[in-house]
């Protein structure tokens, strides 16, 4: 009786997620923006994603996977708000910004958080993980993790900036390279959408980003190309070997 319960429950949840949002594209043109502290709660749901993975059959949940791809424009909205939070001066402000844009020309970042099925297989960091991470696109690339940070206690600044890394959660920051060996783009610029794989035993999940066809990234401003600042990645986590 309560499985018939938890089966009609998932499958009402499950119905209603499908049908009562649409999924937006996004723009990974760089530029100045004019967002404002308020906009980050609707930037941050514009560049996060998040998938499940169940075995209807047992009623399990294998992995809830949510991951916001911490993009240019991302970025300069989360630098906004941070400078707002923490009054900082004009001449942290710029330094800052200027550091975590630059960033995003040197890898692609995705902050993320997990959980389902056994805690200890969702460590991505292990050698026993139960999950793969790639970094894919529609036009065939796949591209390994260069660096994976567990984020083993997430402080005030990430369960506020990234409310979806609660304590039920393992949080990870996932960095990919921009560019294989032979300079080839991992993100292609003919890509229509790029993601991130969790592949295993238990089955795969691929968390996706449609990519805007043309025009600017919402925000987008066509002056003063300097402007807020952000936070640089928080290091207050552990670094390990990647898969």
């Amino acid at each position: 009786m309560e499985r018939t319960l938890l089966g009609a429950t998932l499958a009402v949840t499950l119905l209603l997620g499908a049908s009562g949002c649409v999924t937006p594209h996004v723009s990974l043109a760089e530029g100045p923006r004019e967002y404002v502290a308020t906009d980050y709660e609707s930037v941050l749901r514009k560049w996060t994603r998040t998938e499940d993975l169940f075995a209807v059959s047992e009623l399990e949940n294998y992995l809830t996977a949510t991951a916001t791809f911490e993009s240019w424009d991302f970025r300069w909205a989360y630098v906004v708000r941070y400078v707002q939070d923490y009054r900082l001066t004009i001449d942290q402000r710029k330094k800052l910004l200027e550091r975590t844009l630059e960033e995003t020309r040197q890898r692609h970042q995705f902050f993320v958080a997990l959980y389902g099925g056994e805690r200890r297989f969702n460590d991505l960091t292990k050698a026993d993980s139960a999950w793969i991470v790639r970094l894919i696109d529609d036009t065939g690339n796949e591209t390994a993790p260069e660096e994976i940070i567990a984020i083993t206690k997430p402080n005030a600044l990430e369960r506020t900036y990234f409310p979806y890394s609660t304590v039920h959660r393992q949080a990870f920051r996932i960095r990919f390279p921009r560019s294989t060996a032979d300079g080839r783009p991992t993100i292609s610029p003919q890509a229509k959408w790029f993601g991130i794989r969790f592949a295993g035993a238990q089955g795969n999940s691929e968390l996706v980003w449609l990519i805007e066809e043309t025009g600017p990234a919402d925000g987008a401003s066509a002056s003063d190309p300097a402007s807020p600042n952000a936070p640089a990645a928080d290091p207050r986590s552990t670094t390990t070997a990647v898969r």
